[in-house]
């Protein structure tokens, strides 16, 4: 059974940066799409970015395109998402997923999930 555990979670102010990591285990990472999502409190989960095994192939939610980047390091089984200029509707908790399907960004598409970290943009 895949693991996945996020790490890397905090507070930080509008405008800065931060990173979040995943790391798995089993075999998935070499055969999955990575992804991330995001739920903030009383809101349903929304995709934020996805890689598709190691081509380089990635995804992005309009709302974080130019300021995120996901990055996967399948030797390490991990997956990386960059936030840069962050703003406080980047808040809540950042979940990473794995899929065996096509890249998508929907969340019914996803076998396997994490707990999450939190992410919290103070204005």
């Amino acid at each position: 059974q895949a693991q996945l555990v996020e790490s890397g979670g905090g507070l930080v102010q509008a405008g800065g940066s931060l990173r979040v990591s995943c790391a798995g285990s089993g075999r998935i990472f070499s055969s999955h799409a990575m992804a991330w999502f995001r739920q903030a409190p009383g809101k349903e989960r929304e995709f934020v970015a996805a890689a598709w095994r190691s081509s380089g192939i990635t995804l992005y939610a309009d709302s974080v395109k130019g300021r995120f980047t996901i990055s996967r390091d399948d030797a390490k089984n991990m997956v990386y998402l960059q936030m840069n200029n962050l703003k406080p509707e980047d808040t809540g908790v950042y979940l990473c997923a794995a899929t065996g399907s096509a890249l998508t960004g929907w969340a019914a598409d996803y076998a396997y999930w994490g707990q999450g970290t939190q992410v919290t943009v103070s204005s």
